[in-house]
């Protein structure tokens, strides 16, 4: 199978037709989109519909458009940019809780048949007890696990059941479920559906429930058992890391560690607050930075928590590193860069020929 590259979709503001934007200036405008005043909580079409359209001609399956406080609805915007592109598959983000799954369900398929089911789920628990209590989810990281695996049974009854469900459980009740727009005829039963996390919880409801498990990137060694796991599941596996290419190892390098933040302003203690109810960022936040191998670098992840880690160097090398975690059993990928318009670009342009070489070759 051909690996596969999604990218998250840039912050509201942050991609401006025409204009450019030097990695440092692109790394702040991120990092600052959760302050008071940012731009990035209102909708932006004209910067989200150019970078759609580079991202499906540099040849990306979809864009992962995250959920949070911070930032606009991602069905809502889903929506409006499907309409302007062709091929490109939209990534929702989503947190069971938050909504009913019958009319989630409705949501869901409303979108798939007016985009030609070109829509995925990236299902989150949430992170940040902070941020779950503002949306009126009160529940315990556990018992959030416990409330999405009957989210999905009922979503996925919905699905496979001809647009009907009965459930009764702890956290969800539906008696004669019965919807009549059904999802997009497009050859599925239902979305992909991308698990997120990695707890023992996340791992059992991608297991049960995923189609693909995402994780932090790292080594090939360090990704194996979690990897063996799924694909004994038979669920497909996928790594969420940001890139960056220079013409050589050294200027790779030196780009990368000039990133790091001089006065951090309490940004790493922030992160981690931000963070609090995430054993994936808990795990970042004590697991130091540096580089844990020739290409692979963790120094932003301290500061900005751990989907910062970072693949830099030559266009060849990051072609052969991607082959190397597909040689492993890794199959998709979800990216960013600094800025991420030129990053996107490049990498369809420089990075994705290399690897589709490598793939040829295997």
């Amino acid at each position: 199978m051909a690996l596969r590259f999604h990218w998250m979709l840039p912050k509201a503001g942050e991609v401006v037709p025409g204009a450019s934007q030097t990695p440092h200036e692109a790394l702040r405008y991120r990092a600052e989109s959760t302050s008071e005043g940012s731009p990035a909580p209102r909708p932006d079409l004209i910067g989200w519909t150019h970078f759609a359209r580079v991202a499906e001609h540099a040849g990306i399956d979809s864009v992962l458009i995250s959920f949070s406080r911070y930032e606009p609805d991602p069905l809502v915007v889903s929506s409006a940019l499907g309409c302007a592109t062709k091929k490109l598959t939209f990534m929702l983000a989503c947190r069971a809780g938050l909504t009913q799954p019958a009319a989630f369900v409705q949501q869901l398929n409303t979108l798939s048949c007016m985009l030609g089911g070109r829509v995925s789920l990236n299902l989150v628990a949430g992170s940040s007890l902070a941020e779950q209590r503002g949306y009126g989810d009160f529940l315990a990281h556990d018992d959030r696990y416990a409330r999405a695996e009957e989210f999905l049974t009922i979503c996925e009854q919905f699905w496979r059941n001809g647009g009907e469900a009965d459930f009764r459980g702890n956290f969800y009740c539906i008696e004669k479920g019965k919807l009549l727009t059904p999802w997009s005829t497009n050859g599925s039963r239902g979305p992909e559906i991308y698990i997120s996390g990695h707890s023992e919880q996340a791992l059992r409801l991608a297991a049960e429930h995923g189609s693909c498990w995402m994780r932090v990137a790292d080594t090939p060694e360090a990704i194996a058992p979690g990897v063996a796991r799924m694909r004994e599941a038979g669920i497909s596996v996928g790594l969420r890391l940001c890139i960056l290419a220079r013409a050589t190892h050294d200027e790779a390098v030196r780009a990368a560690e000039s990133l790091v933040p001089r006065d951090d302003g309490g940004g790493q203690a922030e992160t981690v607050k931000l963070k609090d109810d995430s054993l994936m960022h808990r795990q970042a936040a004590t697991n130091g930075s540096g580089w844990i191998s020739p290409n692979l670098w963790t120094g932003l992840v301290p500061f900005y928590g751990p989907v910062w880690t970072t693949l830099a160097g030559t266009p060849r090398e990051l072609a052969d590193t991607f082959l190397a975690w597909r040689d492993a059993g890794v199959e998709q990928f979800i990216l960013s860069g600094w800025p991420e318009l030129d990053t996107v670009e490049m990498f369809g342009r420089d990075v994705l020929p290399l690897i589709r070489e490598g793939e040829a070759c295997r």
